[in-house]
């Protein structure tokens, strides 16, 4: 398998960001949800948000590198059955997943640091917290993180219902192309 997009389908590295991150975010939320709801003598009280913070922080590794791949290795061209309402669409809804998953990270970032103390990364490094003290900022930010988290998993769903309705009623090869598989096949 090539490891670059090529006109007609996506590379490996590409695949592996996206499925690494679209499950990663999915995980991310499931655990978020659960951590926010446990108990102040459970166990996983201090560790569920550690691990929260780690994974978080790889996101936001693994974001910066995909935005970068996608500029090394541009992605495969529009089918040729979609107009050009589909392709604005489409660019609007990628930008859109980039821009609320980059501020979910941002303001989980702003929550972690609210009392000016770094994020520790897997007990391996630490992450600054290069803003810090603003009045109410883990409130609000925690807010604004909740909501956009929910946004972001329930875009990225309608993300997947529109790749099954290329596949299943349009017929091309959107889906296959991000399985691996070359849009003539």
């Amino acid at each position: 398998m090539q490891l670059k997009n090529s006109p007609l389908r996506y590379g490996a590295v590409s695949m592996f960001l996206h499925w690494g991150i679209a499950l990663t975010v999915f995980g991310m939320f499931a655990l978020g949800l659960w951590m926010v709801g446990l108990g102040y003598y459970d166990p996983w009280r201090k560790a569920a948000p550690e691990l929260h913070k780690s994974i978080g922080l790889t996101l936001f590794f693994f974001m910066l590198l995909r935005v970068v791949w996608r500029f090394v290795s541009a992605p495969p061209r529009p089918t040729p059955n979609q107009g050009r309402l589909t392709r604005l669409a489409a660019a609007a809804g990628h930008a859109f997943l980039y821009a609320d998953l980059f501020l979910v990270m941002i303001t989980g970032y702003l929550i972690s640091t609210a009392d000016g103390v770094g994020i520790r990364v897997f007990g391996l490094f630490e992450v600054p917290a290069l803003f810090a003290g603003a009045d109410g900022q883990a409130e609000v930010a925690g807010t604004v993180h909740l909501y956009l988290a929910w946004a972001l998993v329930i875009f990225a769903l309608l993300h997947g219902l529109a790749a099954l309705k290329h596949h299943f009623i349009d017929r091309d090869a959107t889906l296959v192309r991000m399985l691996g598989r070359d849009a003539r096949t």
